[in-house]
């Protein structure tokens, strides 16, 4: 049976075991009176019941998932001949790729490979051997299981307190989780970082400022740009240029957007307008890229040749538009979020005064709301920093150190994507870069999340 069709039997056998469970804890509860007469609601009974029957096969599961296919390979690759037995690594990868190509049929063995034609065989049979064994023994094990919680349902059993030990460790486990993974993606960023410095090549100061960037590194040494040049100045320009425009178009209309529909638009407006603004978040950033680059890129290029001005293809002004058109409905959101939250009494505190409705907005509610304005605008600002698909698409790759819109430039997502396309061997400066580039975009954005969100908690006690 496959995983996927396994598990869907294991899901309705947990079911099963639910409302055997429970309806035990009523049987049993009968005779004594009712079920206030039991330690714990019949819910508690069968939810217990349904994890005895679920925890166990689960964690089978996945020791199994992680330990099958190693142990299989080796399996497989200790029959080989010693003739064609890997020395490194990279060899075993690659016949166990050619392996797994014939077992699947997507190649054909030659007429002097019967050796890995057999180990094909032989890895089809064990895969399928694991796999009935795997279904009997999770089936036996959800059975047993089940029995067992449903054996144990007794009027005195604590059921509550012991469904709710394992809800309090599964929620443990899965903050445990999401904290390692978040530092997985740091040390393995931060490694690869610090091997990209241990190069020759590359310092850290040349880094951080210089002003040429050229990674291609030759494959021999008689050939042109051998040495490659690392700094990242002209990325940094390119990646503030273009998300210096995105607020100058996503700031001024976010923000005018939420005033109008948390102040003056009337209920009905607001319910279709709101839901209408936050399409555009919905919209995928491929899209954006396919827009600005087939649009926006060439409809600029034309209005500009039109007035006598030189306006590249891939211009920083198409991407940067393109990209606060995406950042709208994040920073409307944000700000209408805010303003709405002012208390009511400042508004009619201002308005019986005798103040205006746009003076009561422009010296009450804007200054009160101006704290968490400033947050929304910076997390909008680390989105723009950290925009990948619209900056691939409709910015160049050309590392210009400019401030005009209208030139091309590129940004350090653009350098990331272009440094890691292909096949690549993570042992050059030229692909260890992407890291490099990596860890300052991280390290810029975190700042730009940590001043915003201080900002934002700071302030807004103030107006509770």
């Amino acid at each position: 049976m496959q995983t996927a069709n396994l598990i869907i039997v294991l899901l309705a056998m947990v079911g099963i075991a639910y409302y055997m469970g429970r309806g035990r804890s009523f049987a049993l509860a009968k005779p004594l009176g009712g079920i206030r007469h039991l330690n714990s609601l019949p819910f508690y009974y069968g939810a217990q019941t349904a994890i005895w029957c679920c925890v166990p096969s689960l964690i089978l599961l996945a020791l199994w998932a992680l330990f099958d296919e190693p142990i299989i390979t080796n399996v497989v690759l200790s029959g080989l001949p010693e003739a064609i037995q890997p020395q490194t690594v990279a060899d075993q990868n690659l016949l166990l790729n050619r392996i797994e190509n014939i077992a699947s049929g997507a190649l054909a063995a030659g007429a002097d490979e019967q050796a890995l034609s057999a180990a094909a065989d032989r890895l089809n049979g064990l895969r399928e051997t694991a796999q009935w064994v795997l279904t009997a023994a999770i089936l036996s094990l959800a059975v047993l299981g089940g029995l067992w919680g449903w054996r144990r349902v007794s009027p005195k059993l604590k059921a509550r307190n012991q469904v709710e030990v394992v809800f309090k460790s599964t929620l443990l486990a899965c903050a445990c989780i999401a904290i390692l993974t978040t530092l997985g993606i740091v040390f393995s960023v931060v490694f690869e970082t610090i091997r990209f410095f241990s190069f020759d090549e590359v310092t850290i100061t040349g880094f951080i400022f210089g002003t040429e960037w050229s990674p291609q590194i030759a494959i021999r040494a008689d050939q042109a740009g051998a040495s490659g040049s690392f700094g990242a100045v002209p990325l940094f320009v390119g990646t503030l240029l273009i998300s210096f425009i995105a607020m100058v178009v996503a700031v001024p209309v976010g923000l005018m957007s939420a005033i109008y529909l948390a102040e003056y638009a009337n209920p009905r407006v607001r319910s279709t307008a709101k839901p209408l603004l936050e399409i555009l978040a919905g919209i995928p950033t491929v899209v954006y890229g396919f827009f600005a680059a087939l649009t926006v890129a060439p409809f600029l290029r034309e209005l500009g040749e039109s007035m006598g001005l030189d306006v590249s293809s891939e211009s920083a002004l198409a991407a940067g538009g393109v990209m606060g058109i995406m950042i709208i409905p994040f920073v409307s959101s944000l700000a209408d979020d805010v303003i709405t939250a002012v208390p009511q009494s400042m508004r009619d505190g201002s308005l019986g005064l005798g103040a205006t409705k746009s003076e009561t907005i422009k010296k009450v509610i804007f200054p009160a709301a101006l704290p968490g304005i400033v947050g929304g605008v910076m997390l909008a600002v680390s989105r723009a920093i950290g925009e990948t698909m619209i900056v691939v698409m409709a910015a160049g790759l050309a590392a210009n150190m400019t401030a005009n819109p209208l030139d091309t430039v590129t940004t350090v997502t653009v350098q990331i994507v272009t440094l890691l396309i292909g096949d690549q061997e993570f042992d050059s400066p030229k692909t260890l870069a992407a890291f490099a580039l990596g860890l300052m975009l991280f390290v810029v954005t975190l700042l730009l999340n940590l001043f915003a969100l201080r900002t934002v908690k700071k302030y807004r006690e103030q107006y509770d």
